[in-house]
């Protein structure tokens, strides 16, 4: 096992060093100039000087060469500053401890929420093949998966504003300062991103679960007097549940990433509003770190579900 994880981590050393250099070419093609978005008033911009411009561009670092600006943001990445905000002064660091934490609830939360609604419904839907039960669980599944999650969230907001008042606390609050506060934050979103969750799962467990309920070693469990909710629990669902844990580790890196508009409908002052900005504000540093953390999350989900298979399937070992 020890092995195996060195051996991934290994290959991961490129691939991080591609995401790197594909984000940092991404954000000098992108148009739009930073000067331009801190002048906002066209005619200030035109009369800003050639001197004055260098001078600024060479405070925010980007007046050295390419190689230089790509070689000053690795080092700021080793060593973990990760480099200043051009509009606050803040560090990235401190925006991501601070902010990081809310992103990281919503994503986590929706998972568990989908898992809860998704891999019941995806069970009894494959145990009740063309029943009503199953045409109801499909039809829920594709229905989630066309609604927008923005527009959802939205539709959330309006109904709990205009028909009850109710607006969640404004602000970042930690779980550890006040838990009620904070679930009240976290609860909409997380919600709103598990339901589209819940049918991609739904549909990966009924999908999975119909193949191997067709095997010869159920058959075998059935004959020999075994009771049905054990043959699809300890036999069945045991090996049809890979290929959910798979789409689960890529569906929660997508949720780190794509809580963005969600956390917009909202007003959640998260991770994902953070880049919202930053890429209005062209401010390169808090974009490009962020997207790279993304890449470092999908790296390692991707090795934990791997890791994972071993214990849910015993016949799977690392060597």
């Amino acid at each position: 096992m020890q092995t195996y994880i060195l051996r991934r981590l290994l290959l991961s050393v490129p691939a991080i060093f591609v995401i790197t250099v594909i984000i940092f070419a991404a954000m000098r093609i992108l148009p739009g100039d930073v000067l331009a978005v801190m002048f906002s008033d066209e005619d200030g911009f035109r009369m800003l000087r050639e001197a004055d411009r260098e001078r600024l561009l060479e405070s925010l670092g980007l007046n050295d060469p390419l190689w230089k600006q790509y070689v000053n943001w690795m080092g700021d990445v080793f060593t973990l500053k990760l480099g200043e905000s051009f509009w606050r002064g803040d560090t990235v660091m401190e925006t991501i401890t601070h902010r990081g934490p809310l992103t990281a609830e919503i994503a986590i939360l929706a998972i568990i929420f989908a898992w809860i609604i998704g891999l019941p419904v995806g069970i009894l839907a494959a145990v009740k093949q063309n029943s009503f039960g199953d045409y109801v669980a499909r039809f829920f599944s594709i229905l989630f998966l066309a609604i927008p999650n923005f527009w959802l969230g939205t539709l959330i907001v309006l109904v709990l504003l205009l028909g009850w008042h109710y607006k969640a606390p404004f602000g970042v609050i930690h779980i550890w300062e006040d838990p009620w506060a904070n679930l009240q934050i976290v609860w909409g979103p997380a919600l709103v991103l598990a339901l589209s969750q819940a049918a991609y799962v739904a549909r990966m467990a009924r999908s999975t679960l119909l193949e191997v309920l067709r095997d010869d070693y159920i058959r075998t469990a059935r004959a020999k007097g075994l009771a049905e909710r054990w043959v699809i629990l300890r036999h069945a669902l045991r090996n049809a549940i890979l290929p959910v844990i798979t789409l689960s580790g890529v569906l929660l890196g997508f949720l780190l990433g794509g809580s963005v508009v969600v956390e917009k409908a909202f007003g959640v002052p998260g991770l994902g509003s953070t880049l919202v900005v930053a890429f209005t504000e062209r401010d390169y540093v808090v974009i490009q770190n962020l997207v790279l953390l993304y890449g470092l999350i999908f790296v390692v989900l991707n090795l934990l579900v791997d890791i994972s298979y071993a214990f849910f399937d015993p016949r799977i070992r690392y060597s």
